[in-house]
């Protein structure tokens, strides 16, 4: 039996703080992440991230305990298992919920803010917006963009159209694509942990994630021609290849029903990662020669 403490370390979901690195693509785009005068506030935003979503996660899996105790993954999760007591996991909430914002304020208002709003949407999400069929996947979806909002914020850059139309429809396709993984899980060992996946179909999973990746790839490749035209050496444009490589290649993932778990997935696969590696060197490059 494990302490409650290191219960609660688990709970707070580390492995997923990977997403929250969203918060420096902004200024990474902008050419403007290496300033000495901006990276500094992105690790805070970064760090504060981190806190409100684990505030998040500890509120979702304390309300959700009875059924992830059903799911043959969930039910290992701390609150779930009994290893992590619920009146220490609702009290490590409200310090991190409250905590994350206010601590904001002392380095941008408008970063409190966004993360305030980010908070109020994905609490309302645990408690009543998950039932809603499709706007569960717009809300979870949200959390991803505001996260790069954050990142431009504090950086007080202005986020392109096309940046917020890849972001945008790039999470849709993550969402969508851990639903239609959770969809084909739950089909095969019968069980059922959310009511929107019995009305979700595989085959309307499908089309959102299948129309998310292309509005994305579209998008993304847009603003590396728009970009290209600028400079001597079509890095932008080289970079399209990697993007989209990845997309496929996730795609092909999701479709075999591996998605379920997208940091893991981003990680763990062997033709995934190296080319987000060759993706994030292109692109450091392009925001290099803006």
């Amino acid at each position: 039996m494990i302490s409650p403490l290191i219960a609660l370390a688990r709970g707070l979901r580390p492995k997923q703080w990977l997403k929250n690195v969203l918060v420096a693509t902004g200024p990474l785009a902008a050419g403007l992440l290496l300033d000495s005068n901006i990276w500094p506030r992105v690790l805070i935003a970064f760090a504060l991230f981190c806190a409100a979503a684990s505030g998040v996660y500890l509120v979702n899996d304390a309300l959700d305990r009875n059924e992830d105790r059903l799911h043959p993954r969930k039910r290992l999760r701390p609150i779930a298992s009994g290893a992590l007591p619920l009146p220490l996991a609702i009290s490590a909430a409200i310090v991190l919920l409250l905590g994350a914002p206010i601590s904001a304020a002392f380095v941008s208002w408008e970063l409190a803010v966004v993360l305030a709003i980010y908070e109020i949407v994905q609490i309302a999400y645990c408690l009543w917006l998950k039932h809603l069929v499709v706007i569960d996947l717009v809300v979870v979806s949200s959390g991803f963009v505001m996260r790069a909002l954050a990142g431009a914020v504090v950086a007080e850059i202005a986020l392109s159209q096309w940046f917020l139309l890849v972001m945008s429809f790039g999470s849709l396709f993550m969402v969508a694509g851990k639903r239609f993984s959770e969809k084909v899980q739950v089909d095969q060992s019968g069980g059922a942990t959310r009511r929107t996946l019995d009305e979700y179909s595989l085959g309307y999973l499908r089309f959102v994630w299948s129309l998310a990746a292309g509005v994305a790839l579209v998008a993304y490749s847009l603003w590396a021609f728009e970009l290209g035209a600028t400079v001597e050496f079509p890095w932008a444009a080289i970079s399209i290849v990697p993007f989209g490589a990845a997309l496929l290649r996730y795609g092909f993932i999701v479709e075999a029903g591996h998605a379920g778990a997208p940091e893991e997935t981003v990680l763990r696969d062997r033709q995934l990662a190296p080319l987000a590696v060759i993706w994030l060197a292109l692109f450091v490059v392009v925001a290099a020669t803006r």
